[in-house]
């Protein structure tokens, strides 16, 4: 397998991994679930902006990604860090 090949296939796993993976620490489709890893980094968030989550922060752009709102920018680092993850496992298995 070549380099671009095996960057691709990484792209591929991101964006399959990506919903599956923010749905499992509570960002779903129908915004932050009450009680999940994600209900506590918005919490965070908000304390420490003194009551709201600031708009471009990793809370509210992993939110949007979560609803399918999936930008430019949140598709491009979801699918990087998906595909490194798709291939830690893969060489693991």
């Amino acid at each position: 397998m070549t380099r671009g090949t095996a960057a691709q296939t990484q792209r591929r796993w991101g964006l399959v991994l990506a919903p599956v993976v923010l749905g499992a620490v509570g960002f779903t489709s129908v915004g932050i679930a009450a009680g999940s890893y994600a209900a506590g980094m918005m919490s965070t968030a908000a304390i420490a902006n003194g009551g709201g989550v600031a708009a471009g922060s990793l809370v509210s752009v992993l939110t949007s990604a979560g609803m399918g709102g999936l930008g430019t920018a949140a598709t491009a680092t979801l699918a990087t860090v998906g595909g490194s993850v798709g291939a830690a496992v893969a060489a693991l298995i």
